[in-house]
């Protein structure tokens, strides 16, 4: 006699791998109000709005390597020619050889390899707070995430003296992202070299998510923190999709900063966790060389300059608005504005303001909290039109008039 099957379970690591960010946006059940049109300032994804298209060389890259390409399996941890492309792009970083280089399916994918790398279940990993959503695959792995305080009275510079009373005996790593997202921070070379000292006086490797490296607003200066490290490992993450303005394309590396050999082991780990997947799109990786050789330094400039513009701006109209706090991002695309929530007494929390601006005015915007763990806060994306950034100030200006008690 047939039975009825019970219901089936999910494994933990399914149950723990949550973002967020995805979450808000997929199953967020509210209607914004249909009198107005809907602005969305929530995903870092340059390509929603046409604005921002990806460089020529790009496109032409890869319509060669469609066409050349044999889609093979290549090293698992990428093509040497690939491979030699990336250590000659990142050559800012310090001095590296194609075999420092690990390839990977975006720059999300690479610092997960690198943490599984380095660290076990039971032990644990710094990240910042706020800060993008290093937990979703962190926590389906067990391990322990402690978050370090960025201020944002001070640009967001880490809170050092916090950073280290979190340092204990399963401590593995330090992640610093850098520039930020989701506070648009850039750290100085002075704060770069405190960060540093710390991580030596602990006898700790860092973990640089530098997706956004040379993502800096005019009269910024980025520096990498692998340049200036003369004793701590470094693991550099990165990619095509930030800079290159191509989120789906799916194309990162590591980068090995090792210092007196302490890392050859982690290197090998890496390449034995890239095999999980059998390396990244074949056909991105022949393409890869040309994309980072041909891709004019003007595409960036050009590129900076729009995401510079919109940020002054968006900083000038919501500086005028009651209630709000802009703090002013240094790169990236992104800004994190506080919400004075004694101003609202009506709204418990950040996500209960932002829910119901999108209700009356149409405004999509990320809570601080839980998408940063970060409350009393919102966060916008810088690549949308100036004329949607104009009207979305707009609109937060409204909103905020109708339900502020100042």
């Amino acid at each position: 006699m047939a039975r009825n099957f019970g219901k089936i379970k999910i494994s933990d690591y399914a149950r723990l791998s949550i973002n967020p960010l995805r979450k808000i946006t997929q199953e967020q059940k509210i209607d914004p109000n249909p009198a107005k049109r809907s602005i969305t300032l929530q995903l870092g994804d340059p390509t929603i709005f046409g604005n921002f298209p990806p460089p020529v060389a790009l496109i032409s890259a890869l319509s060669n390597a469609v066409v050349h390409d044999k889609f093979p399996y290549n090293i698992s941890y990428g093509k040497f020619e690939a491979r030699q492309a990336v250590a000659e792009y990142s050559k800012h970083q310090g001095e590296i050889s194609p075999d420092d280089v690990i390839l990977s399916s975006g720059c999300s994918h690479a610092l997960e390899m690198t943490v599984l790398t380095l660290v076990q279940p039971g032990e644990n990993v710094l990240i910042p707070r706020p800060s993008y959503n290093y937990k979703t695959w962190i926590d389906g792995m067990k391990i322990e995430t402690k978050a370090y305080n960025l201020d944002p009275e001070k640009s967001w510079d880490i809170d050092l003296v916090q950073m280290e009373s979190l340092i204990d005996d399963k401590t593995r790593a330090i992640i610093i992202n850098n520039p930020g997202n989701p506070c648009g921070n850039c750290f100085s070379k002075e704060h770069i070299l405190e960060i540093i000292a710390l991580a030596e006086r602990r006898q700790l490797p860092i973990v640089a998510d530098e997706i956004y490296e040379h993502f800096v607003f005019p009269g910024i200066e980025y520096h990498s923190i692998s340049s200036l490290s003369k004793n701590v490992p470094v693991l550099t993450c990165s990619g095509l999709s930030k800079r290159f303005l191509v989120p789906g394309i799916r194309m990162g590396w590591i980068i090995v900063h090792d210092r007196n050999g302490v890392l050859d082991e982690v290197k090998q780990g890496l390449r034995n966790v890239s095999a999980r997947i059998l390396g990244p799109n074949s056909t991105v990786q022949y393409a890869l060389p040309d994309i980072l050789q041909n891709t004019p330094q003007r595409f960036f400039v050009n590129k900076m300059m729009k995401i510079s513009y919109n940020a002054d701006l968006a900083y000038e109209l919501l500086s005028k608005i009651p209630g709000l706090k802009p703090i002013k991002p240094r790169g990236s695309m992104y800004m994190m504005i506080q919400i004075e929530l004694d101003k609202f007494p009506e709204f418990q929390s950040c996500l209960e303001f932002t829910q119901q601006l999108i209700r009356e005015q149409s405004v999509l915007v990320f809570p601080g909290h839980p998408c940063f763990n970060y409350p009393g806060f919102m966060r916008i994306v810088l690549t949308v039109t100036d004329g949607m950034i104009k009207e979305s100030c707009r609109r937060l200006k409204e909103f905020c008039e109708t339900h502020a008690k100042l």
